[in-house]
C-alpha cells in the first residue's frame, strides 16, 4: 500500500539539498577563491550564498507576514544595485554562512506553519500582482537556489577543479585528468568543425 505523498516534505528535500550543494560549494576553498568574482559581471561563491540568504528571509519571510528581523541592508532602498551578490571584505564567510542558516530556519518554520495554500504579498512586486501562494512562493525559491547551486558548480570547478552534485555522490562519469582532457579536446573539435573552424 502507497501513501499520499506530503508535499512539504517533497518541497522541503529539494530545497535542503539545494541549500546543501550551495553551501558545500565552499568547502575547503581559500577565503579569495570564496569571494573573487569569476565572470564579467561579478559572479562568486560566497555572493551567491548571501543572495540565496536574501531570497529565503524575502519571499519565505516577510511574504507572510513572518519578518525574520535579522537587517539586511544590502536589499534596502538605498542599496547599491547588486549589494547582495558579493560580500564586502569586513563579511566574514561564517556570517554570510551564519546568515544562510538562519534563514533556513526561519524558511522552514514558515513552511511548517502555514497551509501550502496560505496567500502572502511580495512586498517588492507590484500591488496589482503582488499575491502568491506559500506552495508558489516555496517552489520559486527551490527553482532560484538550484540555479545557484549550478552556478556554484561551474564557479568551483574553475577553482581548483573539484566538481560534483553532492558531497556524498560527484554524479560525474569515472575518468582520470587525462581522460578529461581528451573529453573536452573532442568537444573542442566538435565545436570547431559544427562552427566551421575545423
Amino acid at each position: 500500500m502507497t501513501t499520499a505523498p506530503d508535499s512539504k516534505s517533497d518541497l522541503h528535500y529539494y530545497l535542503q539539498s539545494a541549500r546543501d550543494a550551495l553551501l558545500w560549494k565552499l568547502e575547503g576553498l581559500p577565503e579569495y577563491d570564496v569571494r573573487r568574482p569569476f565572470t564579467p559581471t561579478g559572479t562568486n561563491l560566497l555572493g551567491l550564498v548571501k543572495h540565496a540568504a536574501s531570497v529565503e528571509l524575502g519571499y519565505l519571510g516577510d511574504t507572510f507576514g513572518r519578518p525574520s528581523g535579522i537587517p539586511l541592508p544590502w536589499v534596502a532602498a538605498d542599496a547599491a544595485p547588486n549589494a547582495d551578490m558579493w560580500a564586502t571584505a569586513d563579511e566574514s564567510r561564517e556570517q554570510i554562512v551564519g546568515l544562510y542558516r538562519r534563514a533556513w530556519a526561519h524558511a522552514d518554520a514558515t513552511i511548517d506553519a502555514l497551509p501550502l495554500d496560505t496567500v502572502g504579498r511580495v512586498p517588492w512586486w507590484p500591488d496589482d500582482r503582488d499575491e502568491v501562494t506559500l506552495h508558489h512562493a516555496v517552489v520559486r525559491v527551490i527553482a532560484d537556489t538550484h540555479r545557484h547551486a549550478g552556478h556554484a558548480d561551474i564557479l568551483r570547478e574553475l577553482a581548483d577543479g573539484a566538481v560534483g552534485m553532492n558531497k556524498g555522490n560527484d554524479n560525474m562519469p569515472p575518468g582520470d585528468a587525462q581522460w578529461w582532457e581528451n573529453h573536452r579536446n573532442r568537444l573542442e573539435r566538435a565545436a570547431r568543425e559544427a562552427g566551421g573552424h575545423a
